[in-house]
């Protein structure tokens, strides 16, 4: 295993992203107990710290927490993906401005390359970042600061935890490092998981401090390279580089449930169009080509009614990334599946198996004009991406959207929609 010298890494971590991306534009919510809801307005997935201490947990359902929701006043959205991701990316952009070098690690965090930089005052650079961002996205972060990633994920954590730290915390060459590891539960050091880190505790290893010193040919046997790495890196070694570019998808998945149960093909039909248009829009901006696609659907295994789960994997004759190809086989799979009496709540389009598009193989019989369809799809994209999402679109994708998740409190796109843009009354008193 070969170790980087002499690096040093920052994690920025947004605080309760989605809850704070609802409060940029909503200062009433400062202070106030906010909750974003999952796809169908289903389960908590983001809290901000208010909610957590009026007793709303991760991933409890909307329905069961009704009365906490009452009783504290608490804020409950449904999710804009749009809005969270708008706002991701002018994050991201801002942090790209502090360094030549960034990972986006996931939409609301991303590791900073910090090598080579004035290790004495990082710490006042970590608040200038910390305090830019704020200015001019609104959104409040979090940095660690650390000689290797892992360590730079358990500054962050402690950074966030821990008030005392404002937001930003070095470990690098900090005399408090062992007693904070100390401190930190092992299955909550970056690597570990709840699965390894249930095997870690039965055996006394407890906190990442005991991980640090663990025997290295123990954790080797049972915990394989990773885990060799993840304790290489809590001693301070750097095992783990900066992914500046994003590695292409292995595969592709759109699936969505629905709002209401779903007992007509045509509905159906329409939606499965639209997630395999969606797929297709993926793979073309990672400019690869899918030879394998999988359809499926499934009724609520949750309801008292019928229960049918069924999916279809169909070989494409030729590899491709136009949507009206994708869709073709995707709507062929469905018809194969479709069965009548039941009610269906979710339906799904996986692509799998890529290659490059410019590595393309054709058959004999092979009558598509693609070079035709090619220039179609560059300008499908083109036009969305300017005026919005499905702006353009197949017809069988449709317009009633029937099957659309239930988004009863979904805040305005502030961002991407020149309707939802916010307007001020300055005559208002």
């Amino acid at each position: 295993m070969q170790a980087l010298k002499n690096k040093l890494f920052a994690l920025a971590d947004c605080n309760n992203f989605y809850a704070s991306c609802e409060r940029v534009f909503n200062p009433k919510l400062e202070g106030k107990p906010v909750v974003v809801l999952s796809n169908n307005d289903g389960c908590v997935i983001a809290r901000s710290n208010e909610a957590k201490v009026v007793g709303v947990k991760m991933g409890q359902p909307a329905f069961q927490m009704a009365d906490i929701i009452e009783k504290n006043n608490v804020y409950v959205f449904s999710t804009n993906f749009v809005l969270y991701g708008d706002m991701s990316n002018r994050v991201m952009n801002t942090l790209a401005q502090f360094t030549p070098d960034i990972e986006i690690y996931s939409i609301d965090e991303a590791f900073l390359d910090f090598t080579g930089f004035d290790t004495e005052h990082i710490t006042d650079y970590a608040k200038g970042i910390q305090s830019t961002v704020k200015q001019w996205t609104g959104i409040p972060v979090s940095i660690g600061i650390a000689e290797t990633k892992t360590l730079a994920k358990v500054a962050n954590h402690i950074a966030k935890k821990n008030p005392e730290f404002d937001g930003v915390l070095s470990l690098y060459n900090n005399h408090m490092t062992d007693s904070l590891l100390g401190r930190l539960p092992v299955d909550d050091v970056w690597g570990v998981g709840k699965q390894y880190g249930k095997f870690l505790m039965d055996k006394g290893i407890k906190t990442a401090l005991h991980l640090k010193n663990a025997d290295e040919k123990w954790i080797l046997k049972h915990m394989h390279v990773p885990g060799q790495r993840t304790v290489m890196e809590l001693r301070g070694t750097s095992c783990i580089r900066i992914e500046s570019i994003i590695p292409d998808r292995k595969g592709i998945c759109t699936a969505r449930s629905f709002g209401k149960p779903m007992s007509n093909y045509e509905d159906i039909e329409q939606a499965v169009a639209t997630f395999a248009a969606k797929c297709s829009e993926k793979l073309r901006r990672q400019h690869s080509i899918t030879k394998t696609l999988t359809v499926f659907i499934m009724t609520n295994r949750f309801a008292d009614t019928p229960q049918y789960v069924n999916g279809k994997t169909i070989q494409l004759p030729v590899a491709t990334n136009h949507a009206n190809e994708i869709i073709h086989h995707a709507l062929s799979g469905l018809r194969l599946l479709f069965r009548k009496g039941y009610l269906y709540k979710k339906a799904g389009v996986i692509l799998s198996d890529f290659v490059q598009e410019d590595q393309q193989q054709f058959t004999l019989w092979d009558n598509i004009d693609r070079e035709k369809y090619a220039k179609l799809m560059k300008s499908l994209d083109c036009i969305n991406t300017a005026n919005g999402d499905e702006v353009v679109k197949f017809a069988i994708q449709g317009t009633q959207k029937r099957w659309k998740m239930k988004q009863e409190r979904l805040s305005p796109c502030y961002t991407t929609r020149w309707k939802d843009l916010l307007t001020i009354d300055v005559n208002k008193k």
